[in-house]
């Protein structure tokens, strides 16, 4: 029988990635160690993107392309989900609608022209980061891979956070607002912010306050879009979740390749 911390795992593993793991419990526990476990799945897809990314810069290929590869590796392990989700937050806001409006934009399966604008422009600041972390070294550039990874899981972990509420009943939202405890999310954010500084410092000392940086100002990002999106929409969402996702992963390399 699996084992009561594995069920958060296999939960975060099972909606965060396409990675073959069988959600086998979804209630509200398995989805407060999900949450809690998120950034796990961000080390996971962030060494996985850096690993691509490594190949074409090895082989002689121009920093861009690897940089592309950085940034299309995670939107291939998650099947576009959180990139979806920004699209239809961002056409959601964008509407100007009232809340009830709002929400059924963002469940409508076509994307409108916020989500496309969003899209290309978030897209555009991630590559455009990456090309110049791996101009200036492989490493930074996979450093940034994998940090940008975690802070996006890590800002759903504090999404997910009680006082939170759902915009539906129903849905990935649904499932997951509210679970993890405050003190929880801020102990897990806390512990990565310091994982990372402590990997940072492997490049130099000005990259231990740089990584740190970067990973608070995901998280800050992310905060200030999470208090917006529950202003406008009453709740989180599925869309919202991958909304924070993306923007505190964007957020995070740009900090990362200034300097």
């Amino acid at each position: 029988m699996t084992r009561p911390p594995l069920h958060g795992l296999r939960f975060a593993f099972g909606t965060l990635s396409v990675l073959p793991v069988r959600v086998s419990r979804w209630d509200r526990e398995a989805a407060r160690g999900g949450m809690l476990c998120a950034p796990f799945v961000g080390v996971v897809l962030g060494c996985g993107a850096a690993l691509v990314a490594l190949v074409p810069l090895f082989l002689g290929a121009a920093p861009l392309l690897a940089a592309v590869a950085g940034a299309a590796v995670p939107a291939v392990l998650t099947r576009g989900l959180h990139l979806d989700g920004l699209a239809d937050t961002a056409d959601g806001l964008g509407s100007g609608k009232p809340a009830e409006d709002a929400l059924r934009i963002m469940k409508q399966s076509d994307i409108g022209p916020f989500g496309v604008i969003t899209l290309v422009f978030v897209l555009f600041a991630q590559v455009a980061a990456l090309s110049e972390l791996y101009a200036d070294s492989w490493a930074r550039g996979a450093l940034a891979t994998v940090v940008s990874a975690v802070a996006a899981r890590l800002a759903l972990t504090l999404a997910a956070r009680t006082g939170v509420p759902a915009a539906r009943p129903e849905g990935l939202g649904a499932a997951v607002a509210g679970v993890v405890p405050v003190r929880a999310a801020v102990a897990v954010a806390l512990a990565v912010t310091g994982v990372a500084a402590a990997v940072g410092a492997l490049l130099g000392t000005r990259d231990i306050a740089r990584t740190a940086l970067a990973v608070l100002a995901a998280l800050t990002a992310a905060e200030l879009l999470l208090r917006h999106c529950t202003r406008r929409f009453g709740g989180v969402t599925g869309d919202v979740f991958g909304g924070l996702a993306e923007t505190a992963a964007t957020t995070a390399l740009v900090v990362l390749s200034l300097g």
